[in-house]
């Protein structure tokens, strides 16, 4: 069993939102939410699907992060 597959919601979305905020280099965006708001809902699709699980949470952070600002 892999560190990925004993990783806990916790441990995956502190991981996530920590590799958000250091790609995105903001806190807050613009309309008021924080980061770590968005990434406390979000994580969790990701952890709950085991693919995106397996590829961790950085990885799973680059691939959110890359979106935003799209409209």
């Amino acid at each position: 069993m892999t560190d990925l597959a004993r990783m806990t919601l916790s441990e995956f979305t502190e991981r996530f939102t920590r590799e958000a905020k250091r790609l995105a280099g903001f806190d807050t965006f613009d309309d008021g939410a924080t980061v770590d708001e968005y990434c406390a809902d979000v994580a969790k699709s990701y952890f709950d699907d085991e693919l995106y699980r397996e590829e961790g949470p950085e990885v799973c952070a680059e691939s959110d992060v890359s979106h935003w600002g799209e409209e």
